[in-house]
């Protein structure tokens, strides 16, 4: 069995230190300020173009925020936070957009959809659909290219990757060129039990516990829970899909539903590059200051990227 990386125990500790409670034992109001404490903070890499906007969503306007290189026609990465779909905006996920933007050399449209328990399930994922509607429609305005447009999340960001994707497919458009789901939480627990839920319950910054809690206010009716655009792996057909680049962690709750969903895609002909960061804990792509792991796993969603757009 893999060992925990070093950083991330240090991290760990440094967390355990500070007494504060999980997820699961905070309001939503306070759980909100602590991911933005963890996350957000520092100036982060300096990109050539920074634009603030809103955009037509389904039930309310969108704030977004552009990460651009100079000139016209880059590709256009639609990057979805992760936070359990409670947690989380435009703020705690800057550093991870500016890296992304800077090693994909591609602009990146990150979406403030709304969230739960104001806005359970599908408000989410439909926020994220027009998204990439929005952006089939209308990249050319932000000198990007409408040919080259891919969806990239982490967590429940790349849960609702995953969902657009299929979403896209089903729905005829638009055309995703690639999905980038690092650590995606793509099961249902109506359905799903893997051995990593229980191996990695405790003790690794995402508590079993918490993923419940998460559950609870994103899809409070059961009803959602066997919806395939909420759990991606109860799809009966994952063909046609974009390509993929799959990240998952050793030390995650979601690391065998991230890998079973990689082994999914690729047993149907979607061509998929898997990584797992065997000694890393989930969320660590986020924590650019804190773990060398993140900036490797920066490098290599923005590698598939490259590839599969041509930047």
């Amino acid at each position: 069995m893999a060992e925990l990386d070093p950083q991330a125990e240090a991290l760990l500790e440094t967390v355990d230190a500070m007494g504060l409670p999980p997820t699961y034992g905070l309001s939503v109001e306070s759980a909100r300020a602590r991911l933005e404490e963890l996350f957000a903070g520092g100036e982060g890499e300096a990109v050539d173009r920074l634009e603030e906007f809103a955009i037509g969503g389904p039930g309310e306007p969108i704030p977004t925020r552009l990460y651009a290189p100079a000139g016209r026609g880059h590709p256009l990465i639609v990057f979805l936070h992760g936070g359990g779909w409670v947690l989380g905006g435009l703020e705690s996920y800057d550093g991870v957009c500016r890296a992304l933007s800077n090693v994909a050399d591609c602009a990146v449209l990150s979406v403030d959809y709304r969230l739960a328990p104001e806005h359970p399930f599908p408000a989410a994922v439909e926020d994220a659909y027009a998204a990439v509607e929005w952006a089939d429609r209308h990249a050319d305005r932000i000198n990007c290219d409408p040919d080259q447009i891919a969806i990239a999340g982490d967590s429940a960001g790349g849960n609702l990757a995953a969902a657009v994707s299929l979403m896209a497919r089903d729905r005829g458009g638009p055309e995703i060129a690639h999905q980038s789901l690092l650590y995606p939480a793509v099961a249902s627990p109506a359905v799903h039990d893997f051995p990593s839920h229980e191996e990695n319950a405790e003790g690794y910054l995402l508590e079993g516990a918490s993923v419940e809690w998460f559950l609870e206010r994103y899809v409070p009716n059961p009803v959602d829970h066997r919806n395939a655009y909420f759990a991606p792996l109860l799809a009966r057909d994952l063909s046609g899909l974009p390509p993929a680049t799959v990240l998952t962690a050793g030390f995650d709750p979601l690391r065998d539903e991230g890998r079973e969903y990689a082994d999914r895609l690729e047993s149907v002909g979607v061509p998929v590059e898997h990584h797992e960061y065997e000694g890393m804990i989930h969320g660590f792509v986020s924590l650019l200051d804190q773990l060398d792991a993140a900036r490797d796993g920066i490098e290599t969603v923005g590698e598939g990227l490259r590839e599969a757009l041509d930047s």
